[in-house]
């Protein structure tokens, strides 16, 4: 009897993989009580890298729109391996949710690469549980990447822009 509620827990778990995966879900944790006494915890996680890969399309686009000079390609290789969160002008997702780079549908975007921006100027919006935050600029500078996309899914902690 224990064999079989084992390979039912083993069936189960595999789902929750399977489901983790089709799903694009970092991590998911469930409880299984049998009884009074009996129970099966699991956590199935994967860790994710979503910010260098959405950097990409974003940071190629500037340096296709002008020629540069031979040293260029050296640093622009050596700034697109280097990780986004690690930058002192990266400014991070304070939360999960949904990116939305503009307040409504059709509306022009918050910010664009190079714009200058004043402390407290709204970059974006992540809306979590149906709730638009602003995300606030930390201090004033120039927009020097934007390293999520519209509509982009985020979690805490994720670049976002790096502001110089």
């Amino acid at each position: 009897m224990t064999e079989k509620k084992h390979e039912q827990d083993v069936a189960f778990i595999k789902a929750l993989a399977e489901l983790l995966r089709e799903n694009d879900l970092t991590e998911v944790q469930v409880k299984r009580d049998y009884g009074e006494d009996d129970s099966l915890n699991v956590r199935v996680s994967r860790m994710t890298a979503p910010a260098p890969v959405a950097a990409a399309p974003v940071a190629a686009a500037p340096a296709a729109a002008a020629p540069a000079p031979a040293s260029a390609p050296v640093a622009a290789a050596a700034e697109a391996s280097e990780d986004p969160a690690s930058h002192p002008g990266a400014v991070t997702s304070p939360m999960v949710g949904t990116v939305y780079m503009q307040p409504e549908p059709g509306a022009p975007s918050f910010i664009s690469v190079g714009a200058q921006i004043g402390e407290g100027d709204t970059l974006l919006i992540v809306e979590a549980m149906k709730t638009m935050n602003h995300i606030p600029a930390p201090r004033a500078g120039k927009i020097k990447r934007i390293l999520v996309e519209d509509g982009a899914a985020v979690e805490f902690g994720t670049p976002l822009v790096i502001i110089e």
